[in-house]
């Protein structure tokens, strides 16, 4: 067996529907399955999915207070009122800041902006910024991706007599911030038809009522933040996410321009990847590390010089990011697993003096990844007794409404189920441990800490087409309810499996079923090669893909996962170097068995002897629990009843077969019937014969071998046939009539070439035959 990584969730159709969207629609029956496994649970649903160009937004108007918004915004407008917008400094905060900014100054607006400085001023608006935009003569601030929890600071706004509107998406908190306006989708009693938009999909709203028409100039804006912000790419999301692509990719924005150049992406090439793998990362790395400003400038200028200098600066801070990160994880992951080890602690809080507060987010997103537990990454501030720091989380615990149980201890936090921003006394943090952990306790199970890969479809080898892969290509662009498909493949065989990449860390191979053979790649699965036997029927998951090489288009499926359900033999049969299968094969989940004593003295500086069984008799062999293990079977028993007996507790996962032999009985001269008969009757004859002195000579006389001589008269002193004294065999007169197999050495060199002929000198698919009957036979 080789147990999958992740649980595995595949979802299932109803064949009913499936059918009924194939024929609506002229798609594949696994193209229509991918549809139903994302909600589109009729025809047109589903129509208007794969049509989403055809849609059009919402009014922005059904948003609560957005004609108040748009009425306050005009007349600062039209009497020249200078307006502030107050952004964040992540991807989604910037490109909302310059979606705001483009809508105002087209409108002929006196406006600036202002992001707050992570380290110096935190999350959202504070006291300090709003004192400083009073003093420069700011009449009305308009907030973009925050300030829904700014309860406080608003009041402090109102005592500074400017006008506060907040436009946000984060989960409004149980008070609201008593605002001017606040346009937010998921308001209590909001009306307005889709709320997951992200900071950034808010903005372009505000901008399309102000504008009084749809500003698709802007899309390319809103595109960045949508992505980035990891909302749910449905309805308007996808609306902004598809269009937005298509603007980008024809973007007449210098900044823009100069951004994809440094991150090597071409114009056609763009899509959902370019954003959040390339250009997201880099914007965010600005705010992560000093002031935002320079995004937002690059998002904004007209200026070539400028663009590509700007450019370079925010590719330097990501490449520096990426190292800060990076040692930051490495003391993380060491902080948990010798303070706070995964198997004791349900969330995961780990801290550290001075670490960087603008990545703690993407460390916390790592940790996730390793050890699979809700996790708060802290940097703290041990002068001011402060600690700052980010959270994610998994399925089934829900971060901000854990969080929001905590709030007397936490001055300051926001965020979703799954993500969240917090600054709390570092005092308390034990405290915030504790509470989290014990939370917890009461809503996860064992279950829940194991990573799920949600499966779209199981496959067949004949489904993977390239007519295919092209209709699922019409579901894009793919991100958060709308991830990539993801297909499921059973059990088939594998023609041919080889590590590849310059460390050996890949894993290339052929699968075949049907009499189709697909060709697959597992990115850092190399371990695999040494995991699934040569006749393994393997199940895979991954992502279905088209390999564009040499002017040759091929399916391809870039593997994510594999399992093997069935019990697997690995033959090192032929291995002459133990010490390599020790040092580069053995586990320590691998249970080494032997049967004789003399083979592990003989093998002891090498054997991992904490995990080494010795068996000496069939009690022993019964007495083994290992239904499910890993055995390494160093030798090979006296019998194979004793082989039936290792097993009758259950069928283990996998054997390595080594069976290391002090000895070939197989082929040593088995003297036959014939050649007893000779030999008794040369003793008969010569009377007694001296072994000490004649039996090389015999043995030349006859070529037969001492061994064989030896083993004769061992089998007659056990028939008592003859007596033996000092070297010296007798007949022994009238003695009884037996047959051959009533002696025990005769018995046991018959069982050892029998044994031996069966389990060394056979094919692969001929010992794990042998292997299946003995569990056969175990069971009954």
């Amino acid at each position: 067996m080789l147990q999958s990584k992740k649980r595995w969730n595949v979802q299932e159709c109803d064949e009913q529907l499936v059918n009924e969207f194939v024929e609506n629609l002229n798609i594949t029956p696994l193209v229509a399955s991918l549809l139903l496994n994302r909600g589109m649970t009729t025809v047109e649903a589903a129509r208007e999915f794969l049509h989403v160009d055809a849609q059009t937004f919402h009014d922005p108007f059904l948003l609560h207070d957005m004609d108040k918004a748009v009425a306050r915004i005009q007349q600062a407008i039209d009497h020249n009122e200078k307006i502030m917008i107050y952004g964040d400094y992540d991807a989604d905060g910037v490109s909302s800041t310059s979606v705001m900014l483009s809508a105002l100054q087209q409108l002929g607006a006196d406006v600036d902006f202002y992001i707050p400085n992570r380290f110096t001023e935190g999350y959202g608006p504070n006291k300090e910024a709003f004192d400083k935009i009073s003093a420069g003569g700011y009449q009305l601030v308009i907030t973009v991706d925050t300030g829904i929890s700014a309860v406080e600071e608003t009041a402090y706004a109102r005592e500074l007599n400017f006008d506060l509107i907040i436009t946000d998406h984060h989960e409004p908190g149980p008070v609201l911030p008593d605002a001017y306006a606040i346009i937010h989708p998921k308001l209590p009693g909001s009306t307005y038809p889709f709320k997951e938009l992200a900071g950034v999909g808010v903005a372009f709203k505000l901008a399309h009522a102000l504008l009084g028409e749809l500003p698709e100039h802007l899309l390319e804006l809103a595109v960045i933040g949508t992505i980035a912000d990891l909302v749910p790419l449905v309805d308007e999301n996808r609306l902004i996410a598809r269009k937005g692509l298509d603007y980008l990719k024809l973007t007449k924005r210098t900044g823009i321009e100069a951004l994809l150049s440094v991150c090597g992406v071409k114009r056609e090439e763009i899509n959902e990847d370019t954003i959040g793998f390339a250009m997201a990362p880099r914007i965010n790395a600005v705010g992560r590390l000093q002031d935002a400003d320079p995004a937002v400038h690059l998002l904004m200028t007209t200026n070539a010089e400028e663009a590509k200098g700007l450019a370079k600066e925010i590719d330097a801070l990501n490449k520096e990011r990426q190292q800060i990160v990076n040692d930051i994880t490495e003391e993380a992951v060491e902080f948990v697993e010798s303070m706070y080890p995964p198997d004791e602690n349900s969330v995961l809080i780990v801290e550290g003096e001075g670490w960087n507060a603008g990545v703690v987010g993407i460390v916390a997103s790592r940790l996730v990844e390793k050890f699979y537990r809700p996790t708060i990454v802290l940097s703290i501030d041990s002068e001011n007794r402060i600690a700052k720091g980010s959270a994610r989380s998994i399925e089934g615990f829900d971060l901000f409404a854990n969080l929001s149980k905590c709030r007397d201890i936490l001055p300051h936090f926001g965020g979703h189920p799954m993500a969240a921003g917090m600054t709390l006394n570092s005092d308390d943090v034990e405290e915030l441990r504790r509470r989290l952990n014990e939370q917890a306790s009461n809503v996860l199970t064992e279950q829940d800490f194991i990573p799920i890969t949600s499966v779209d479809t199981v496959c067949t080898t004949e489904e993977i087409t390239l007519e295919n892969i092209e209709q699922m290509s019409a579901l894009a662009p793919f991100g958060m309810h709308n991830p990539k498909p993801k297909v499921l493949i059973k059990d088939v065989h594998t023609t041919s499996m080889r590590k590849i990449g310059a460390n050996k860390n890949h894993l290339k191979l052929v699968f075949e079923d049907s009499g189709v053979s697909v060709d697959a790649v597992g990115f850092g699965l190399g371990y695999i090669l040494d995991e699934v036997s040569p006749i393994a029927k393997v199940s895979l998951v991954g992502e279905l893909s088209i390999n564009e090489w040499n002017n040759m288009h091929k399916p391809q499926l870039m593997v994510e996962d594999i399992s093997v359900d069935e019990w697997q033999m690995f033959d090192y049969r032929s291995a002459v170097d133990v010490k390599r299968f020790f040092q580069q094969v053995f586990t320590d989940q691998m249970k080494v068995v032997a049967f004789h004593a003399s083979t592990i003295d003989k093998y002891k500086s090498l054997l991992p002897m904490e995990h080494v069984v010795l068996i000496q008799d069939e009690e022993q062999a019964k007495a083994c629990m290992f239904a499910g293990e890993q055995i390494v079977l160093l030798d090979l028993p006296p019998s194979r009843k004793w082989l039936e007996c290792l097993f009758v507790q259950g069928i283990p996962s996998r054997i390595y077969a080594i069976f290391l032999t002090e000895e070939d009985h197989y082929f040593d001269t088995i003297p036959t019937r014939d050649h007893f008969k000779w030999f008794y009757g040369f003793l008969a004859k010569k009377g007694p014969f001296d072994l000490k002195r004649y039996k090389e000579d015999l043995a030349i006389h006859k070529g037969w071998s001492k061994e064989t001589i030896d083993f004769m008269a061992k089998v007659f002193f056990e028939l008592e046939f003859v007596t033996i004294n000092n070297g010296l065999i007798s007949l022994v007169k009238n003695s009884a009539k037996r047959d051959l197999i009533e002696s025990a050495t005769y018995r046991q060199k018959q069982q050892q070439i029998e044994i031996e002929k069966n389990f060394i000198y056979t094919s692969y698919v001929q010992l794990k035959n042998q292997f299946q009957d003995i569990f056969k036979r175990s069971i009954e």
